[in-house]
């Protein structure tokens, strides 16, 4: 055997080892960010003329990179939007790179992409959307948003009376902030109704009786949400979609963080009027326990995705021929190369049975009520609004801003835990609060006791 050979296979077992000791993993570290200088003093030059070797480069990522992040899946991680991504799916995301599967067409990845298809079936199915519908996945919500809204605007284009109007978009000041970055990236306005609780039909209306003439033949859709990233407010879906129909515009919901929550019966009910959606935005990598990065975006009519996105060229002929005939994903969104990143999560449901994914999105309100419960009981601590979905606001009394700062950096530090504050409107004004988002069902009620108790 040749010695790049023998190389290879030893740097292969390591990164194996390496791969094997972190999914058996049962408890892990919280890492401390370091500064720029500070990595670079530690582990020097690695690019360079030669090489530094495999070997070399893979000891410092274990004993000093590696240390510089926050694993998104520690069990008092609940900053953000935290993820938890099942065993099963992280080691299949190690067969899909190995793999070498170009995601976009059926032609190059048939197996691939059936598979991905199989988790999207299952996905769409607790959207309650019609017969026909069906989505395809992204790298995240940002980019199954702007997927939409590009579907959307070109439909809403295909009246010659809008061709050459800057459109407008309607959703509320919860929205996700990816709503109004895809706006710019397609330029189109957005109109922000003034409430951050949830957006109700009436407010919609009202809102839309109040545009100029203009503004009305420039609005071509609203944006709902099913789960705000700060609260996990859902919106008046119902009410919303029922205003869409009446007004002729495209109805999105961004459920990218709530979506999950569609799979657990206790709040089900909470998302009537999903069904009524032109398209959705869920993460998996968010609250179906996927890997980064795997989003997906859902259309009502997917032929409409595919007459806005599906791109020519003499060199892609070759793939639309009936020999290639079968479900290409590129068509049907922004991007043309992907990888099949809904591979891993069609294995963890294989693995694990739909069941068990029910069972760990219950889990996550379940912490929600837990914590809830013990700020209420503390007398120190006081809720800002009672938890909806898996977040949970909360003050801690007395404490100003730079308390709530202080206090994240000191869990951080330490390797305890990473909590964040946020800000929440109260009347004119925002507060600076703190927030819990439970997303991980291996987080214990120990766990939210500690994170309390330390802000005594």
């Amino acid at each position: 055997m040749h010695k790049i050979d023998i190389e290879l296979v030893e740097m292969t077992m390591d990164v194996m080892k390496y791969a094997i000791d972190r999914i058996s993993a049962t408890k892990s570290k919280i890492g401390k960010p370091k500064s720029e200088a500070k990595l670079k003093e530690l582990v020097g030059e690695t690019i360079t003329d030669k090489g530094i070797g495999g070997e070399y480069a893979f000891n410092l990522w274990k004993k000093h990179l590696m240390k510089a992040n926050v694993p998104i899946d520690h069990p008092r991680h609940l900053a953000f939007v935290p993820a938890s991504p099942t065993r099963a799916s992280i080691m299949f995301d190690l067969v899909t790179s190995a793999s070498s599967i170009h995601g976009a067409y059926w032609m190059e990845g048939a197996g691939g992409i059936f598979c991905e298809n199989e988790a999207m079936k299952w996905i769409v199915s607790l959207t309650g959307l019609p017969e026909g519908a069906f989505g395809v996945f992204t790298s995240g919500g940002t980019a199954a948003n702007l997927s939409a809204m590009v579907t959307a605007r070109e439909h809403w284009r295909e009246n010659d009376v809008f061709k050459r109007e800057k459109g407008l978009i309607i959703t509320s000041i919860g929205a996700h902030s990816s709503i109004k970055a895809m706006a710019k990236v397609i330029d189109v306005d957005v109109l922000l109704v003034d409430t951050e609780e949830r957006l109700l039909g009436i407010e919609l209306e009202k809102t839309i009786k109040g545009l100029t003439e203009s503004q009305r033949k420039r609005l071509f859709s609203v944006v709902a949400t099913g789960g705000t990233t700060n609260a996990g407010i859902i919106d008046d879906l119902e009410g919303i979609a029922n205003i869409c129909k009446k007004e002729n515009l495209w109805f999105h919901v961004d459920a990218a963080y709530g979506g999950g929550a569609l799979a657990a019966d206790s709040v089900k009910h909470l998302f009537n009027g999903i069904e009524k959606a032109d398209s959705i935005t869920i993460d998996p990598h968010k609250w179906m326990f996927s890997p980064y990065d795997c989003g997906a975006v859902i259309y009502k009519n997917p032929e409409l995705a595919k007459k806005a996105h599906a791109q020519e060229g003499s060199y892609l002929d070759i793939f639309k021929d009936e020999g290639a005939d079968g479900f290409n994903p590129t068509d049907y969104q922004i991007q043309l190369t992907r990888r099949v990143r809904g591979l891993p999560l069609w294995f963890s449901l294989a693995t694990h049975g739909t069941d068990r994914y029910k069972e760990a999105v219950e889990r996550g309100i379940e912490l929600a009520q837990m914590a809830g419960k013990m700020i209420t009981e503390s007398p120190y601590l006081e809720l800002v609004r009672e938890p909806s979905l898996s977040c949970v606001l909360y003050r801690r009394i007395g404490w100003k801003p730079e308390d709530y700062t202080k206090w994240t950096y000191k869990n951080h530090r330490e390797g305890f835990a990473l909590v964040t504050p946020t800000k929440w409107r109260t009347g004119d004004s925002y507060e600076t609060v703190s927030r819990f988002c439970f997303i991980n069902p291996d987080t214990t009620g120990k766990d939210i006791e500690m994170i309390l108790d330390s802000m005594e």
